[in-house]
């Protein structure tokens, strides 16, 4: 069995880089490898981009039962891998996106969204194998070591080719380099069904949770009302590109199919309770209303407009006016006045127009605008000190010629922002999900008119519980709701 690898381990390379690391047979895959970075370096990355990770990603979920049971299951399956002294960390990440990640130096990531949507336990163990195996690999220090050795490559055309060379290389080196390539995927796949079959667990399950996987997300870009085709960036679609083809491939390279554990209604009782969708460290998207509970505010964007809660930022986006409203939070503290904040920081450099102090219920903020180079578009800019620490922004977007149209509703939203009082914020509530029993009577249209979901009941109901669009739930016992807490 070979893989077709797209970096090279030649003799005369491997003399160049042997002060560095060099060439290693890697002992999970067999391939003889470039590595640049040690195994020590590699557990320092990690060690160093795990508070940036758990930032970006609403931090750990707060449930000690959950958070256990993922890192004991990954435990078993790192156990079972070739490196088990490696010292793997599991996180379950407070985030309702849909994704799972690994840091080098054995960091291993779950959302408590993948959570929600797998199905069983042999489906989450699927997806830490997978993780696991790119720790195993090593694919993250294949790849910063070819981010290595493109730089010198470009040096080294600059010198023999001239300027224009150098941008030629860089801008081949920066298309190498984007995410993991086919054969890394297969590869981790590949362990990941290893690791699966070493612990008795349905290999199976791999296939079945891509399913899951490819139906969800086809179902939130309906939801955002983007092409079913068009994958959402922070999705585990994106940045693990795999195909039905190359899991059933993995498969049966690695010994084809098992009969292994499902651990379904173990899998079931863990998950009952668990926080749905949005959750208090992210703040809420009710209709046209979004809401934080922890920093306490609030603010309302126009009819027709679609609030998006991302984790970098919360957008409104109208098809209708062809316009965006964008609300993010400053990276870094101010101490001056909100309007040397606008010119001088966040607007540094640009044309600001109209730039003027306002107060929003009661709160300083300074507004402006700017026009695009290309007059294509305005960008209206608010800024607003919630506290001594924090700054808050929005940025409406919409053509010059509409700008003005928008101005009132544009002005409603600016408005509308707000402190809550300690009562209000206590209202407010995140959707959970419940293990429900299924009786005879039953079906999947009728359990869908108790989602508690704004649209996309039935959609909704059907692939969480991996139904595949049948109305009949045959001889499922339980199954999953998304009810109010």
């Amino acid at each position: 069995m070979t893989i077709t690898r797209r970096h090279f381990c030649g003799l005369s390379l491997c003399g160049l880089t042997a002060g560095l690391s060099g060439c290693s047979v890697n002992p999970a895959t067999g391939q003889r490898d470039l590595i640049l970075v040690n195994a020590s370096e590699e557990k320092q990355i990690g060690l160093r981009e795990h508070p940036k990770i758990l930032a970006q990603f609403g931090g750990v979920y707060d449930d000690p039962r959950a958070a256990g049971y993922v890192a004991a299951i990954g435990s078993r399956l790192a156990a079972a891998s070739e490196t088990p002294s490696l010292g793997f960390t599991f996180t379950l990440l407070d985030s309702p996106i849909v994704n799972a990640f690994a840091l080098p130096g054995g960091y291993v990531y779950i959302s408590r969204g993948l959570m929600a949507l797998a199905g069983d336990e042999a489906e989450l163990a699927s997806v830490l194998g997978h993780e696991i195996g790119h720790v195993v690999a090593r694919h993250s220090a294949q790849r910063q070591s070819q981010a290595m050795l493109a730089q010198l490559g470009v040096g080294l055309l600059g010198v023999v080719g001239g300027r224009e060379s150098t941008q030629l290389a860089g801008t081949v080196a920066g298309l190498y380099l984007r995410g993991y390539s086919r054969d890394q995927e297969l590869e981790a796949d590949m362990l990941g069904v290893r690791y699966l079959r070493r612990t008795r667990y349905d290999v199976g399950a791999m296939a079945s949770f891509l399913e899951r996987m490819r139906a969800n997300s086809r179902l939130e870009a309906q939801i955002a009302e983007r092409s079913p085709d068009d994958v959402d960036q922070f999705d585990i679609t994106a940045t693990h590109p795999r195909t039905a083809d190359r899991v059933q491939r993995a498969i049966s390279l690695s010994g084809g199919k098992s009969d292994g554990r499902r651990h379904k209604s173990a899998y079931l009782d863990q998950i009952d309770g668990m926080i749905f969708g949005d959750g208090p460290e992210q703040g809420y998207t009710l209709g046209q209303r979004y809401a934080h509970p922890k920093l306490r505010f609030e603010f309302t964007v126009p009819n027709g407009y679609k609030l998006q809660n991302r984790p970098d930022r919360v957008a409104a986006a109208s098809k209708g006016d062809k316009a965006a409203i964008i609300f993010t939070a400053a990276p870094k503290p101010y101490r001056g006045r909100m309007t040397g904040y606008l010119r001088d920081v966040w607007a540094r450099g640009a044309p600001l127009n109209g730039l003027e102090t306002i107060r929003i219920n009661g709160l300083e903020a300074a507004t402006g605008w700017v026009r695009a180079r290309d007059g294509r578009a305005t960008y209206r800019l608010v800024a607003i000190r919630f506290t001594a620490q924090q700054i808050f922004r929005f940025v409406f977007v919409a053509a010059p010629a509409a700008m003005q149209r928008l101005s009132a509703p544009f002005q409603r939203t600016t408005y509308s922002f707000k402190r809550l009082s300690p009562a209000q914020a206590d209202t407010l509530r995140p959707k959970k999900l419940r293990i429900v029993s299924v009786a005879p009577s039953d079906s999947a249209a009728g359990f869908s008119k108790r989602m508690a979901v704004d649209r996309f009941q039935q959609e909704r109901f059907v692939t969480l519980n991996g139904l595949g669009g049948t109305q009949r739930l045959g001889s499922r016992r339980r199954v999953k709701l998304v009810v109010q807490a």
